[in-house]
């Protein structure tokens, strides 16, 4: 069954979360990748005792990174894309 999920079609997505204070000390990243079939890389985090935000890449099947997301979003936690630089 493995192998059927490998050749399965996968997206990378991006974006920046933004925690709400009262969120900030859970660990809401790592229910993510455990609740979906996402694998979660946090790219750069800037945390303080007011302040969460955290640029992440969610990669795994298009309905469970969107499963994600939503998840996150019903949580409390503002979810933007991260818009790839034209300039290069």
């Amino acid at each position: 069954m493995k192998s059927a999920r490998a050749s399965a079609p996968r997206v990378r997505e991006k974006v920046y979360l933004t925690y709400p204070t009262d969120l900030i000390k859970e660990p809401l990243i790592y229910v993510v990748g455990q609740r979906f079939d996402v694998v979660t890389n946090i790219r750069g985090a800037n945390i303080s005792e007011t302040m969460g935000l955290v640029a992440l890449e969610l990669d795994g099947a298009p309905d469970e990174v969107e499963k994600a997301v939503a998840w996150l979003r019903e949580q409390g936690v503002q979810v933007e894309p991260i818009e790839k630089n034209v300039i290069e």
